[in-house]
C-alpha cells in the first residue's frame, strides 16, 4: 500500500484534509502544540485503491529547534522509506511565510504535492492566487482544496497516484535540514518574492479589515489582558447559570427513575440497590453533565474563532515572568478539560525547565471532573440565592486555581536553575465566524467521552460502597446504626481523626478518599451513603441537599459554611487523580517527580483546608 504524509503549519488545514481523506473526526484547533504525535489512517474507498495517510504534527520548519513537533515530523519523513509522497498543506492567506516550509520539503528530496487551503478567505480579501505560476516555480503540482466541502481532495489524490505510479529508481538518500542564519535569511526572501509573484492583490473587503482591527484590542498589552479576563470570566460563570435548566431536566429524569424502581419493586434490598445505589449514585454526577457540556461549547467556540491563539500570545508576557512562555498556554488551557491530555500536550515545550514547571502546576487548573463537586457545594452554600452568585463564586474558584498555579510557578521559577531564554512563535489564524452545528457536535462528542470515561469508575465504586454500607447486615439496627457498623462505617471511623480538623466526619472523609480514583465519585459517595433516593419521585439533587443540611456530627451540623469552604479549598488544590499521576510519571520519565507532586499538592491542600475552616471558626463563622 502506498503511503503519503501530510505536512503543514499549525492552522493550515492539514488535519481537516486528513479527515476528508480518511473519514476520521479529529478536532482541529487554532494553536500550536495541540498535537505532538502522528496519526495514521487509510483513505476512504470512494477515493479508489487504499492509501496510507500519515498526519504529522503542525510545524513552521523542518529544522529542529528543541521542540518535539519538529522531531516527530522529521522522524516520520526520514527514518524509513515508507513515505513515498509528501502533501504539503499551506494556508493561502499566509503564503509568504508558509512557502518557507515548502522550500525545506523540496530540499529534503521527497516528491511532493502542494495543497493550498483557505482559498475562500483569499477571495473575500479581494486577492487571487496564480497557482499555475506557483506550480512552475516549485516544479511540483499545486492544487486548491476546500476544507469545508472537500473540493479538490480527489485532484490531490490523482496527483499523488501519478507520482507513486512512477518507477522508484535508485534508493533515495534523505538528509536532515540544517540551515545557518544566512541560508534561512535567503530562503525567507525567496519565499516572500514568490508569494508576491503569484499574489494578485486588490483592495480587501471591509468586513475582514474590521475583523483584523479587533487584534488592536485582543493583542494589546493592557486591553488584551482585560479582554482575556472578561471572556474567560463570562465562560466560567456561564457554566453555572446557563446550564441550570438542563440540569433540572436531568435531575427530574433520574429522580423519576428512582421513584419508579420503588413503585415497581417495593422496598426490598433489590430496589434499594438499584434506586439508592446505581441510579442515585450515577445520577448524582450525571446531573452536572450539562455544565461540562457548556464548558466544552465555550472552549470550542474560542478555538473556532481563532481567539485562543491570541490568548496564548497575550499571556506570553506574564508567563515569561513565571519562567514560562506562551507555549505553556496550550497544556495549561487543556488542564481545564482534563489534566491527562494536558500533561501529554506539554511534550511540545522545548525547555526542560519550563516543561517541569508547567506539568507541576497543571493540577491547579479546574478540570471538568471538579465541576460536579464544585456545583454541589456551591449549590449548598447559595441555596435560595440568585444563580448569578453561585456563578460568580464558580468563576472565583477558577481564578483562584489559576492564581495558585501562577504562585507555584513563580516559586519554582526562583528555585530551579535557569536555562537559556525560551522564545515563543505563533502564527495567528484569521478570525472566523464559528459554525454552531459543528460546535455543538464537537462539544457533544467531548461530553460523551467524559461520560464513557467516568461512567465505569462511578458504577464500580457505587457498587462497592453500597455493598460496604449494607454488610454485615443487622436487621435489628436502625439505618444510622447499620451504616456505622458496616464494613465501610468501621473503615471510615478509623480515619475520622484525620478529617476532624476540617469539621468533617468519616462519611465525608470516605468520599474524599474515594475521590482519589475520580473526583466525581465524591458526589456519588455522598449520594450512596446518605441514601438520597426514596419512594417519592422527587429531585435527587434536592434530596441530597436536604440530607446534607440535616446531617449532624456530635449533635452539630456536619455541613456548615466553614466546612464546605474547607472542602472547596481542598478540592481546588488537591491532586486526586491517579491517572494524572501515572501519565506524569510516564511523560516526565520519573516516578519520583510524580510522587513528589502527588504528596506535595495533597499535603498543601489539607493544610490550606484546615486553615480555612479553623480561621472561619475563629471569626465566628459556623
Amino acid at each position: 500500500m502506498s503511503s503519503i504524509a501530510l505536512v503543514g503549519s499549525p492552522n493550515s488545514g492539514k488535519t481537516t484534509l486528513f479527515n476528508w481523506l480518511t473519514g476520521a473526526k479529529f478536532k482541529t484547533v487554532n494553536y500550536a502544540g495541540s498535537t505532538v504525535d502522528c496519526y495514521r489512517g487509510n483513505s476512504l474507498p470512494v477515493y479508489g485503491a487504499p492509501l496510507q495517510i500519515l498526519d504529522t504534527p503542525g510545524v513552521y520548519s523542518l529544522q529542529p529547534h528543541g521542540g518535539r513537533d519538529e522531531e516527530v515530523t522529521m522522524e516520520a519523513l526520514t527514518e524509513s522509506d515508507a513515505v513515498q509522497v509528501v502533501v504539503v498543506v499551506i494556508d493561502g492567506t499566509q503564503l509568504n511565510r508558509q512557502l518557507y516550509l515548502v522550500r525545506q520539503i523540496q530540499e529534503l528530496g521527497l516528491p511532493m504535492v502542494v495543497a493550498v487551503t483557505m482559498m475562500d478567505i483569499v477571495k473575500k480579501m479581494g486577492r487571487c492566487l496564480d497557482l499555475e505560476k506557483l506550480s512552475e516555480l516549485l516544479d511540483s503540482p499545486v492544487l486548491a482544496v476546500d476544507g469545508r466541502l472537500g473540493g479538490g481532495v480527489h485532484d490531490v489524490l490523482e496527483q499523488v497516484r501519478a507520482i507513486t505510479a512512477r518507477p522508484l529508481g535508485v534508493h533515495r538518500t534523505l538528509r536532515k535540514i540544517v540551515w545557518d542564519d544566512a541560508r534561512i535569511e535567503k530562503e525567507v526572501a525567496v519565499a516572500e518574492s514568490w508569494a508576491r509573484v503569484v499574489n494578485d492583490s486588490s483592495p480587501g473587503r471591509e468586513s475582514l479589515v474590521k475583523l483584523r482591527n479587533w487584534d488592536r484590542i485582543f493583542l494589546h498589552p493592557l486591553w488584551g489582558i482585560l479582554a482575556f479576563v472578561l471572556i474567560m470570566g463570562t465562560l466560567f460563570s456561564s457554566i453555572f447559570w446557563l446550564a441550570y435548566p438542563l440540569m433540572k431536566g436531568v435531575d427530574f429524569i433520574f429522580g423519576h427513575l428512582a421513584g419508579s424502581v420503588y413503585a415497581g419493586l417495593g422496598t426490598g434490598a433489590a430496589s434499594n440497590f438499584i434506586a439508592n445505589g446505581v441510579i442515585s449514585g450515577f445520577g448524582a454526577v450525571m446531573i452536572f453533565v450539562p455544565q461540562i457540556f457548556i464548558l466544552f461549547i465555550g472552549f470550542t467556540l474560542l478555538e473556532d474563532t481563532g481567539y485562543l491563539a491570541r490568548a496564548a500570545t497575550v499571556v506570553d508576557r506574564p508567563f515569561h515572568r513565571l519562567g514560562l512562555s506562551g507555549r505553556a498556554f496550550v497544556p495549561i488551557l487543556s488542564g481545564f478539560a482534563c489534566a491527562v491530555p494536558a500533561v501529554m500536550a506539554s511534550r511540545n515545550i522545548r525547555s526542560a525547565r519550563e516543561r517541569w514547571i508547567t506539568v507541576f502546576i497543571i493540577p491547579f487548573m479546574t478540570c471538568s471532573a471538579r465541576l460536579p463537586v464544585y456545583a454541589l457545594l456551591l449549590t449548598f452554600l447559595f441555596h435560595g440565592s440568585e444563580s448569578w452568585k453561585a456563578g460568580l463564586a464558580m468563576t472565583g474558584l477558577y481564578a483562584a486555581g489559576l492564581f495558585l498555579g501562577a504562585l507555584a510557578a513563580g516559586v519554582l521559577n526562583r528555585i530551579l536553575k535557569r536555562e537559556t531564554e525560551s522564545h515563543f512563535l505563533m502564527e495567528l489564524p484569521i478570525f472566523r465566524w464559528p459554525k454552531l452545528g459543528f460546535t455543538v457536535r464537537i462539544a457533544a462528542r467531548r461530553t460523551r467521552s467524559y461520560v464513557r470515561r467516568a461512567g465505569p469508575t462511578i458504577f464500580f465504586f457505587v457498587l462497592l460502597l453500597w455493598v460496604g454500607t449494607h454488610f454485615p447486615y443487622h436487621a435489628e439496627m436502625t439505618a444510622s446504626a447499620q451504616l456505622q457498623n458496616s464494613f465501610v462505617g468501621r473503615a471510615g471511623q478509623a480515619i475520622e481523626p484525620v478529617f476532624a480538623p476540617m469539621g468533617l466526619d468519616w462519611r465525608v472523609g470516605l468520599g474524599m478518599m474515594s475521590a482519589f480514583v475520580a473526583r466525581e465519585v465524591f458526589v456519588s459517595s455522598l449520594a450512596v451513603i446518605f441514601e438520597i433516593a426514596d419512594q417519592e419521585r422527587g429531585s435527587l439533587q434536592t434530596s441530597l441537599l436536604e440530607k446534607m443540611r440535616s446531617a449532624e456530627v456530635s449533635g452539630a451540623p456536619l455541613f456548615t459554611t466553614a466546612s464546605v469552604c474547607g472542602l472547596l479549598v481542598f478540592f481546588m488544590i488537591a491532586l486526586q487523580c491517579l491517572s494524572t499521576t501515572g501519565v506524569t510519571a510516564r511523560e516526565m520519565g520519573s516516578w519520583k517527580y510524580a510522587g513528589v507532586q502527588l504528596v506535595a499538592l495533597n499535603v498543601f491542600a489539607y493544610i490550606a483546608a484546615v486553615a480555612v475552616v479553623q480561621g472561619l471558626h475563629g471569626m465566628g463563622v459556623s
